[in-house]
């Protein structure tokens, strides 16, 4: 495998990671947005991870495909939110309950958790391709 197979496939994780961690950042910021352009409150959002063929050789010589991932999508998550009684706020119905966004902070801090740890493990094997790419360059000397 070339080291540019094994940075394409490293790159392509590392860019996934980074939506993902934008749309958890985004979904914490708007945990307690009742109003939105579209109306009601907050939806939570997901990204959808999808894998692509990276092709090549030793794809070939395995018998398999390696892959790179994709983020083709990022989907509303379709569960409703909470109801909240606060009677004085604005978007409270005849009965004082508040529609609360479907973002649970602690579900959103594990997958913030869990993109960072899956970006930095994408990053280690980016520089370990490169050390061994520059370990094969000493070899020659």
């Amino acid at each position: 495998m070339s080291v540019s197979r094994i940075g394409d496939i490293a790159v392509s994780g590392l860019l996934a990671q980074r939506v993902r961690m934008t749309v958890t950042a985004s979904n914490i910021a708007n945990a307690h947005t009742t109003r939105t352009a579209e109306g009601g409150p907050y939806r939570r959002r997901d990204p959808v991870f999808e894998a692509q063929p990276a092709g090549g050789s030793f794809a070939a010589g395995l018998d398999r495909e390696l892959s790179v991932v994709t983020v083709p999508r990022v989907e509303v998550d379709p569960r409703p939110g909470s109801m909240r009684l606060d009677p004085g706020h604005p978007d409270a119905d005849e009965n004082g309950y508040v529609r609360m966004p479907n973002v649970d902070l602690v579900e959103e801090m594990t997958n913030l958790m869990q993109a960072s740890r899956s970006f930095e493990a994408n990053l280690l094997s980016l520089r370990k391709a490169r050390e061994m790419s520059d370990a094969a360059l000493r070899i020659g000397k």
